[in-house]
C-alpha cells in the first residue's frame, strides 16, 4: 500500500469518528453556548470608515459625521416642537439660567468668590515682574452709563425662522431663531452631560429620547445626505461621558439600533477618545464643556475609574458671570436678558471674543459690538471694560463666583445599580466573591491554632465581620445604596476615606462615608484642585508622574487667551512638593496637532473606527435584540 493510500484511509477513519461523536452528542444533548455567534460576516471583516457615523452629543452642541470626514457637522443641540393644540402654554428650557441662582445666599457667595478672584489677580505678577493693579468697576461704569448706541442700519438681515408651513419640529439654528410668539416649545435634550429628564412638559425619558432621535435623524438626512432607510448599512460610534447614567445610555443605544436602524454600535468614553484624537497614550483629560467639566486619568486606552470626577459647571456659567460683571460695569445694552435666546447668543460671542486669562493684559480698554436681531435695527455699542474680562473665566478656578447654592456640584464614579436584564453584573460578582472570601476565612479560622492571649495565629483576628471590604478596590464598598458605593481616593487636602482602612461595623462605616461624600459633592472644587484630586487618586506614583507630564485640555469651555500658561502656573504651585522634585516636566496641552479642543474627542471616535482592535467591540443589532444591556458589559472597552 502506498503512502498516499494510507493517508486516504486515515482521513476516512477520522471522518467516521467525527460522525460517531456527532451522533453521540445528538443522543445525549449538547449545552448551548451562552452567546451563540449570530453574525454571519467574518469576525475580522474590513470595515469601511465611510460607513461609520461618529456621534458626540454635548449639552449645547452636537458633533456628528462620517469617520472619514475631516470635520464633523456641528449644530446647536436643540429642538423646537410645534404645539399640538391651540392655546397651549409655551415652554422653553433655559439656556444660561439654572437652579440655585436666586437663593438668598447667592449674591453673598458671588461677592465672596469675586474677592478671592481679585486677590489672586493682585498676587500674581506680570511677566515684567510688576504686580497688577486691580481696576475698579466704578471707573468703567462712569463711562458706560453715558453710552448710547449708534444705528448702523434700519433693518438687519437676520430673520425669524419661517414657520408659515407649520413644520412639526425645527432643529439647530432654526430652533434658536423661532419667534417667541410662535406656538413652539424649545427643548435642550441634554443638560450637564445627562439626559434632560425633568417634571415639566417634554421632560419625560420617552420625550427626551424622541427629541434626540428627531434631531439626530434630521442632521443625518439633511447634512450627511444619508437616508434613514439606508442606516442598516451603517455602523455608529457613540461617545459618552465617563460618569454617566447607565440606564439612559442603554435607552439611547436601544434607540440607535432598533429605532433608527444602525447595524452595529460601539459605545466609548469621551476621555479615552480624546487621547486617541490627540495621539497621546496616557493623559489626565480635562474636558471643559458648556455645562459640565469632567476630569479623568487615562493610561494606555483605559480610564482609571477612581480618578473620574464631574463638576457641574462649565462655559455657560462663565458667560452668565460675565453678564453679571458687565452689569456692574454699566453694560450699555440695557435690554439684555438671560431669558432671551438671542441675547444668550450675543453674550456667548462677547465672552469668546473679549475674555482672557492673560495676566499681562491690564487697565481699562474700549471695545465695540453690534446687535443684530430680527425686526430691529442694527446697533453699534461702545463699551469700556477692565478686569471683568479676566474675572469671569477665573470663576472656573473659584466656582463660588458663579453664585450657585444648594446644588450638587461634584459627581464621583458610582457603582452601577444593576439592571434586571443583566443578572451577572458586578453586584453578582461582588456577592459571590464575598461568599468565597467568607468561606475561605472560616476555613482559615478552623485551621488556626489558639494562642494564650485568646488570639489566633492566622491573619484573620476578628474585625467585626467587615474583613471582605478590604479586598475591594480603594474606596469601594459592597453595601447597598447609591452614595455608599462611590469610588473615592485620598485627595490632596481632601481626606476621603477608603473602605479598607476602617475598623468599625459596616452600617456605621457606610453612614459615615455617606456623610463625607454628601459634604464633598456639595462643594464646588476649582478646576486646578479637581485636577490635583483626580491625579492623586491614581494607584501608583509612576502613573501620577505620567499624568502630571501630560494634562490634556479639551472642550470649548477653556479656549481663552493665556489659559494654557495660567493653568500650568496654578498646577505647579499647588501640586504636592514631593512630586515637584520627581516630575521632570509638568505640561498642559490645549491644542495637540494644532487641532481645535472642541474637536479632539470626536476625532478620536473617528480614529477608533479605523482600528483593527475595535473589531470585537461592535454590538450588532441582532445581538442587542437578543441579549440587550448584557452586550454592553461584554463588549464595552470600559467597566460597564
Amino acid at each position: 500500500m502506498t503512502q498516499a493510500e494510507k493517508e486516504q484511509d486515515n482521513g476516512k477513519e477520522k471522518e467516521k469518528e467525527r460522525e460517531k461523536e456527532k451522533e453521540k452528542e445528538q443522543q445525549r444533548g449538547v449545552k448551548r453556548p451562552i452567546a451563540p455567534p449570530l453574525i454571519q460576516e467574518p469576525l475580522h471583516e474590513q470595515i469601511q470608515s465611510n460607513f461609520v457615523v461618529v456621534i458626540h452629543p454635548g449639552s449645547r452642541t452636537l458633533r456628528i459625521g462620517r469617520a472619514t470626514d475631516t470635520l464633523p457637522v456641528t449644530v446647536p443641540h436643540v429642538i423646537a416642537r410645534r404645539h399640538k393644540q391651540s392655546g397651549q402654554p409655551r415652554c422653553e428650557d433655559a439656556w444660561l439660567l439654572r437652579d440655585g441662582l436666586n437663593k438668598p445666599e447667592s449674591n453673598e457667595q458671588r461677592q465672596h468668590g469675586l474677592k478671592m478672584v481679585d486677590q489672586a489677580i493682585w498676587s500674581k505678577k506680570m511677566s515684567n515682574g510688576i504686580r497688577r493693579t486691580p481696576v475698579s468697576a466704578e471707573q468703567a461704569r462712569a463711562y458706560n452709563c453715558q453710552i448710547r448706541p449708534a444705528v448702523l442700519d434700519s433693518s438687519t438681515r437676520v430673520r425669524w425662522t419661517n414657520t408659515a408651513h407649520h413644520p412639526s419640529h425645527l432643529v439647530g439654528e432654526e430652533a434658536i431663531h423661532v419667534n417667541p410668539t410662535d406656538c413652539y416649545n424649545i427643548h435642550w435634550p441634554i443638560v450637564r452631560g445627562r439626559l434632560n429628564v425633568h417634571a415639566g412638559p417634554g421632560g419625560s425619558l420617552t420625550a427626551v429620547l424622541a427629541d434626540l432621535e428627531t434631531i439626530w435623524s434630521h442632521i443625518i438626512q439633511k447634512q450627511l445626505d444619508i437616508p434613514i432607510k439606508d442606516l442598516k448599512y451603517y455602523r455608529c460610534i457613540l461617545l459618552v461621558p465617563d460618569i454617566c447614567n447607565r440606564e439612559h445610555i442603554k435607552e439611547v443605544v436601544n434607540m440607535l439600533l432598533l429605532n433608527m436602524g444602525f447595524s452595529a454600535i460601539i459605545v466609548h468614553q469621551e476621555s479615552v477618545s480624546a487621547t486617541f484624537g490627540s495621539g497621546l497614550s496616557s493623559a489626565c483629560v480635562v474636558d471643559v464643556g458648556d455645562q459640565k467639566t469632567s476630569i479623568c486619568c487615562v493610561e494606555d486606552g483605559v480610564s482609571h475609574r477612581n480618578s473620574r470626577l464631574c463638576l457641574a459647571y462649565g462655559g455657560s456659567d462663565v458667560t452668565r458671570t460675565f453678564y453679571w460683571l458687565l452689569q456692574r460695569a454699566g453694560f450699555p445694552y440695557r435690554d439684555c436678558q438671560l431669558s432671551s435666546r438671542l441675547d444668550c447668543q450675543l453674550l456667548q460671542h462677547l465672552k469668546e471674543t473679549l475674555c482672557h486669562l492673560d495676566q499681562d493684559i491690564s487697565g481699562l480698554q474700549d471695545h465695540e459690538f453690534q446687535t443684530r436681531f430680527p425686526e430691529a435695527p442694527t446697533l453699534l455699542y461702545q463699551v469700556r471694560l477692565g478686569d471683568e474680562k479676566l474675572q469671569a473665566p477665573m470663576g472656573l478656578f473659584y466656582p463660588t463666583t458663579f453664585g450657585i447654592v444648594g446644588q450638587k456640584m461634584t459627581s464621583l464614579q458610582c457603582r452601577s445599580q444593576g439592571d434586571s436584564e443583566d443578572p451577572y453584573d458586578e453586584h453578582y460578582l461582588l456577592a459571590t466573591q464575598s461568599k468565597q472570601d467568607q468561606s475561605s476565612k472560616s476555613a482559615a479560622d478552623r485551621k488556626a491554632v489558639p494562642r494564650p492571649g485568646g488570639g489566633l495565629d492566622g491573619d484573620m483576628s476578628g474585625q467585626g465581620g467587615i474583613g471582605d471590604l478590604s479586598d475591594l478596590p480603594r474606596g469601594c464598598s459592597s453595601g447597598g445604596g447609591t452614595k455608599g458605593e462611590v469610588d473615592l481616593g485620598t485627595a490632596q487636602g481632601d481626606c476621603l476615606i477608603g473602605a479598607g482602612e476602617v475598623e468599625e461595623p459596616l452600617s456605621a462605616h457606610l453612614s459615615r462615608k455617606t456623610a463625607i461624600i454628601s459634604q464633598f459633592e456639595s462643594r464646588a472644587l476649582g478646576l486646578d484642585k479637581a485636577i490635583l484630586h483626580s491625579i492623586d487618586c491614581c494607584a501608583s506614583d509612576e502613573t501620577k508622574r505620567k499624568m502630571y507630564s501630560s494634562i490634556l485640555v479639551v472642550g470649548g469651555g477653556l479656549m481663552f487667551s493665556g489659559a494654557q500658561e495660567f493653568l500650568l502656573h496654578r498646577i505647579i504651585n499647588k501640586m504636592p512638593p514631593s512630586f515637584r522634585r520627581l516630575v521632570d516636566n509638568v505640561e498642559v496641552i490645549t491644542r495637540p496637532k494644532d487641532m481645535d479642543p472642541w474637536l479632539i474627542s470626536w476625532k478620536g471616535g473617528a480614529v477608533l473606527a479605523c482600528l483593527d482592535t475595535t473589531q470585537e467591540m461592535w454590538i450588532h443589532q441582532r445581538e442587542w435584540q437578543r441579549f440587550g444591556v448584557r452586550m454592553l458589559r461584554e463588549r464595552a472597552a470600559f467597566v460597564w
